[in-house]
């Protein structure tokens, strides 16, 4: 059965290059990184497995947490550990592989998927690496193995700024993703829920897969944020716990079983205004985004997004995108003075606020945009601009002035177990007061995982 559930808070905010539904033909990467500040909860300082000039093979472990020491973090490619990349304090920031020109992988019994049972599942994804494919709710973290989830969702939409068309992506991947969710299937005793756009042809693999339930979505972003559709589909309460997967990664998890390989791959969304060929590129976690953009650019003085323009992380133009990340996108770096503000009818761009002439002169096209965030911060005021772009029903306000103010019972009332960063994006891009409201909902996600053990 399935249902369609509209949505009319949250802003689209259009941005020129959107990607091509279009496969670079011949990228490769020679250099491919794990980096420990992807995993939400894990140690800055993880155990390292490896060390500079250790040969590894796809699914040898790297490093591991030290607070779950069966969760391994693995190589997705072949080749020798050319740097382990240390910040402040000796925090591990990256382990860089230089990568085999063919990929060799550690290899385990291939499976008939109907046949497992749900321990050799769960040690095969640990000892693999694919277990960080399944995140957490609360807390957006990775999943607990100990933990059975009432459900596990999957999000076939990415409604953020020029987010990844993931009807594209999962084209000729039906019995992969089929047998995939027959592999999910086994780790809860609850539902598999699938959302989708109603506005969009979905692909093959979701129009035809069994064993899920389907719900449509509608309305602007974030209606595509796995946050907001588990909040109306089965809200999490207190003590409840739920999975989320990308669906490419659930392709992935068949793999592993199917073909006894770690293979994470990535299609990943080359974007922006200032790339002169948005398209997609095949490759592995982790790859290099340097030979997507050389020769591929309007402009020198840009930044790298690994991620979208909301959520994502800077990366130099030699840097490797994140574990989670399925987008690249390349935008105008912001740090030149305006003239008087927004007092002046300056160049075009996103807005909802009426104070900008761009309010009533949308681009059709979308915006040239750049990193300015038009100000600085200020007076934190309450100015009800939150709720108009928050589909959830609770107290944005409140909730982030309960963090902000260690409360933990507040918290816990405000609804702090049903929220990632990731939804408070759009928050914290209206906001007057330029609070950084994303760092708030992460600080009180790690408090609260922390005070609960």
């Amino acid at each position: 059965m399935s249902k369609l559930i509209r949505l009319n808070k949250g802003y689209d905010i259009k941005i020129q290059g959107a990607p091509a539904s279009k496969l670079s033909e011949g990228f490769t990467s020679r250099t491919y990184s794990v980096k420990p500040i992807d995993f939400n909860g894990l140690s800055p300082i993880p155990k390292l497995m490896v060390s500079e000039q250790t040969e590894v093979k796809a699914g040898d472990p790297l490093f591991y947490d030290k607070s779950d020491e069966r969760i391994h973090y693995c190589s997705p490619v072949s080749g020798e550990v050319v740097e382990i990349r240390r910040g402040d304090k000796r925090a591990v920031e990256e382990v860089i592989i230089l990568a085999d020109s063919e990929i060799r992988s550690r290899s385990w019994e291939k499976k008939d998927v109907a046949s497992l049972q749900r321990d050799e599942i769960v040690q095969r994804m640990l000892e693999s690496g694919a277990w960080l494919f399944l995140r957490q709710r609360p807390y957006d973290i990775a999943a607990n193995p100990d933990d059975t989830p009432k459900a596990i969702f999957i999000t076939g939409w990415d409604s953020s700024p020029l987010g990844p068309d993931y009807n594209f992506i999962m084209q000729g991947r039906e019995s992969d993703f089929q047998a995939g969710i027959q592999v999910l299937s086994k780790l809860t005793s609850g539902k598999i829920h699938l959302s989708l756009n109603a506005k969009s042809k979905p692909a093959a693999a979701f129009n035809t897969v069994q064993g899920v339930e389907v719900h449509w979505f509608q309305g602007p972003h974030p209606a595509g944020n796995v946050g907001i559709q588990i909040h109306h589909i089965d809200p999490i309460n207190k003590g409840e716990v739920v999975w989320t997967i990308n669906p490419e990664d659930v392709a992935n998890l068949a793999v592993l079983f199917t073909e006894g390989i770690y293979s994470p791959v990535r299609t990943v969304a080359l974007t922006g205004p200032e790339v002169i060929k948005p398209q997609y590129y095949k490759t592995l976690q982790g790859a290099s985004i340097e030979q997507m953009v050389v020769n591929n650019l309007q402009d020198n003085h840009v930044r790298f997004i690994a991620g979208n323009v909301l959520t994502g992380k800077t990366i130099g133009q030699k840097g490797h995108i994140g574990f989670y990340d399925r987008q690249v996108t390349v935008i105008l770096e912001g740090d030149e003075p305006e003239l008087l503000g927004w007092l002046f009818p300056s160049y075009p761009r996103p807005t909802k606020s009426m104070a900008y002439w761009a309010y009533a002169n949308e681009a059709p096209a979308g915006y040239r945009v750049t990193t300015s965030t038009h100000g600085e911060e200020r007076a934190f005021v309450v100015s009800g601009q939150y709720e108009q772009v928050l589909p959830m029903d609770i107290y944005p306000v409140h909730l982030i002035k309960a963090i902000m103010a260690k409360d933990f019972d507040l918290m816990e009332g405000l609804g702090i177990y049903e929220v990632s960063e990731e939804d408070f994006a759009l928050c914290e891009f209206v906001c007057t007061s330029k609070i950084n409201v994303m760092d708030i909902i992460r600080e009180g996600l790690d408090y609260m995982h922390e005070q609960n053990g």
